[in-house]
């Protein structure tokens, strides 16, 4: 083998376009990008960088579909006599007789550490669930998602005060150099798996409106997470006051332990603070607020003079 790989891309918004893009840089023969095409739905959006526009730009022929696994494709991808597949944030199945149409099959990067957070979604959901590592994975495309086995991975803490927005900047990086450090091991003959251990795995679906509505009777630390995971641009936690939907975009523990009522709203001298459920401190610092159809701002402004409970 040369110095670069023929490479056959599959990836979708920013990161696929950053992982592209390094791949481009580093000097792989990319003769096909296939990615998704433009998506209605909002989540699709937050991260939209156009995989489209990158490679048209550099002259690659691009193909756009929902899935990948067409007789049609499967033809045009035994034309590129591609030596790997690489997949960046590819969201369907490939079927393994895709794979197998290149020398070294595919591999993919998936931002969480597998076996654990397979699927959608990884880094909202591990904040959600009070995760305090997370990472990057590089893993062979197989039969079943997100469980081929793993070539590389880095970890990546997750500070208490971080939001899914932070961890997002802080592994996107990951998405790059992973990339090509892995090529680089395929290309040299140094490449060295290690299978997943399938009962320590977890799958999760994508979230939805119905995963970021506050359940008040959760405890404190619980819905401080699910503010964190759900931080701008995500759509956020939200919940209901006085029959209008307020979406919590910042919050933090409260500084002294506060009880009663959960969903109880006390303006403190602390700030705005909301009682939770047990077990533990109740208390719930509410510090930004995003009110619907009005832009986002300090939660003692605008709960000022207020008094009752969120639904």
């Amino acid at each position: 083998m040369g110095e670069w790989m023929r490479i056959v891309f599959f990836g979708f918004q920013r990161w696929g376009t950053e992982t592209l893009r390094a791949l481009l840089a580093s000097g792989h023969d990319v003769p096909l990008v296939v990615t998704h095409p433009p998506s209605r739905n909002p989540a699709d959006n937050l991260w939209s960088d156009s995989v489209t526009d990158l490679a048209t730009t550099a002259g690659i022929p691009v193909v756009e579909c929902r899935y990948a696994n067409a007789p049609e494709l499967a033809e045009l991808l035994k034309a590129q006599d591609a030596e790997l597949l690489v997949l960046s944030n590819w969201r369907t199945w490939l079927s393994p007789q895709i794979c197998a149409l290149a020398r070294h099959g595919g591999i993919n990067l998936h931002d969480a550490l597998l076996p654990r957070y397979g699927g959608f979604a990884p880094i909202n959901w591990a904040i959600a669930n009070g995760e305090t590592l997370t990472g990057v994975t590089v893993h062979r495309v197989e039969d079943e998602l997100d469980l081929g086995d793993i070539l590389l991975q880095e970890i990546v803490p997750i500070h208490p005060q971080e939001t899914a927005t932070d961890i997002f900047h802080r592994t996107l990086p990951l998405f790059a150099s992973l990339a090509l450090a892995a090529v680089d091991a395929l290309e040299r003959g140094t490449a060295s798996f290690t299978a997943q251990d399938s009962r320590q795995a977890t799958f999760f679906h994508k979230r939805d409106e119905r995963d970021m509505r506050i359940d008040w009777y959760r405890p404190a630390r619980d819905i401080h997470n699910l503010i964190r995971a759900q931080s701008p641009p995500y759509p956020g936690a939200f919940s209901h006051f006085r029959g209008q939907r307020i979406e919590l975009l910042m919050a933090a523990p409260a500084p002294r332990d506060y009880r009663g009522t959960p969903g109880r709203l006390l303006l403190t001298a602390d700030g705005a603070v909301v009682l939770c459920g047990p077990p533990g401190p109740q208390g719930l610092l509410i510090e930004t607020v995003a009110p619907e159809q009005r832009p986002a701002m300090p939660a003692s402004q605008f709960f000022a003079g207020s008094s009752g409970y969120f639904d």
